[in-house]
């Protein structure tokens, strides 16, 4: 099988692994992929957004599945102009992204699903945020309508700045949606779909805030763990009752089928579970952990789900082993990130026992040296028997890493490895 991967971040980068893995994939390619799925895959240099440039390089290296990684080149439409051209695509269509492309469409998706969800408001002007600020009280959700790469998000008790955040959205000519705040643990669970049936995978942990006890700003995600020895006998089945399929039900009911993976970012709340978010891509940090636990090769998977054939595959198949991800971000992450400082350790830290590195923020300078690229740069992961084990090979290989300026969270993982209930607080 000729697989062609688009996208450059560590999720793409777990993915190309997992596909190289996969001893029915052939050649990998991808576009425009980064230096770490260099070691792995041809890469081409083309927009990822541009519908048109990867399909035609689908056709080029005669495709057998192309799978689109990241939100926005699926908001763009990738997938539909791969489609049109009559090669099996894993990933929505630009309508069916929406799900993620605007929070307020999810939102009108999950009430006509009955998919238990945070009740929201809608705002266009800042008079109507400080409205449903009031209403709802502290702690404040606000959100941006659109994409924003996982930071469009503020969370606080500070009413001044949940309305500084939601007027600052508006100014700029978005959406706000602020939102009745969920309690308890949050939960990531990825399904598989094929615009019918639901396959869902195990869920994972992530860590959004930028500092050790979850202090400090929201970033795309600092490290995640699975499996979650905490989480309730049975979520995995409620979750694809309640949420999943009523949603891809819905979906094909108004004539715009999800094929891909659906996100459900998941409150585990005193009231019951309920749907954060929805994305529909796999969520990145928790890609790099859940593709290290699956057992069943990847790739005749995704194409069972894009040529709508996922119900006739044979159950997936899990390593008892756990696996956790701490990301190494760049100086000033996330308000900003220093990039072009040189990245060395790699090789050491790839040679730790059940440790592998995957790139996110990285490039090739002018002599050919690894620096960094972005704010999110490195995830590395640990395997292991138990939680705390991986925990520890993951930060073993952590301490290799020299990127002048970097930090990372050390708690990825702790309260879970350590045996706590996260449900009790």
């Amino acid at each position: 099988m000729i697989v062609l991967l688009v996208g450059s971040g560590a999720r793409e980068h777990a993915l190309a692994r997992a596909l190289h893995l996969d001893p029915s994939v052939t050649q990998l390619h991808a576009a425009p992929g980064n230096p770490g799925i260099g070691d792995l895959a041809t890469l081409h240099a083309i927009d990822q957004n541009d519908g048109a440039s990867v399909a035609s390089l689908a056709a080029l290296v005669r495709a057998d599945l192309v799978v689109v990684g990241p939100e926005a080149p699926l908001v763009a439409g990738v997938a539909d102009a791969v489609r049109a051209a009559g090669i099996p695509v894993f990933g929505p269509s630009a309508e069916a992204a929406m799900l993620e492309g605007s929070k307020a469409f999810a939102k009108e998706i999950m009430a006509a699903a009955d998919v238990p969800t945070a009740a929201p408001r809608v705002c266009d002007t800042a008079d109507e945020v400080a409205a449903a600020l009031d209403e709802f009280g502290a702690p404040h959700v606000v959100k941006d309508d659109g994409l924003a790469a996982g930071k469009g998000v503020v969370v606080t008790s500070d009413r001044a700045e949940a309305l500084a955040h939601g007027a600052a959205v508006i100014d700029a000519g978005g959406r706000v949606v602020v939102e009745d705040f969920l309690d308890g643990p949050e939960v990531s669970l990825f399904c598989l779909c094929d615009g019918s049936t639901v396959v869902p995978l195990q869920p994972a942990q992530d860590f959004k805030r930028a500092l050790d006890a979850d202090a400090g700003p929201n970033t795309g995600g600092m490290g995640a763990y699975s499996p979650l020895p905490w989480a309730p006998e049975g979520l995995v089945d409620e979750v694809v009752r309640t949420v999943a399929q009523p949603t891809v039900d819905e979906m094909a009911r108004r004539g715009t089928p999800f094929v891909g993976v659906l996100y459900c970012g998941l409150a585990l709340t005193s009231k019951g579970t309920r749907v954060v978010e929805f994305n529909a891509r796999f969520g990145d940090p928790e890609t790099q952990v859940v593709l290290a636990r699956l057992a069943t090769p990847l790739a005749g998977v995704l194409l069972a789900a894009a040529e709508g054939r996922l119900a006739d595959i044979p159950p997936l198949e899990w390593k008892d082993d756990a696996a956790v991800t701490v990301v190494v971000a760049s100086h000033g992450y996330p308000a900003s990130a220093r990039t072009g400082d040189p990245i060395t350790g790699l090789r050491d830290a790839n040679h730790e026992t059940d440790v592998h590195v995957l790139h996110a923020g990285t490039a090739f300078d002018d002599q050919g040296a690894l620096v960094s690229a972005g704010g999110r740069v490195l995830s590395v992961v640990g395997e292991g028997p138990t939680l705390a084990d991986a925990r520890a090979r993951a930060y073993a290989g952590v301490g290799h890493v020299v990127l002048e300026g970097s930090h990372h969270r050390t708690d990825i993982a702790a309260r879970a490895a350590a045996g706590e209930n996260l449900l009790e607080g």
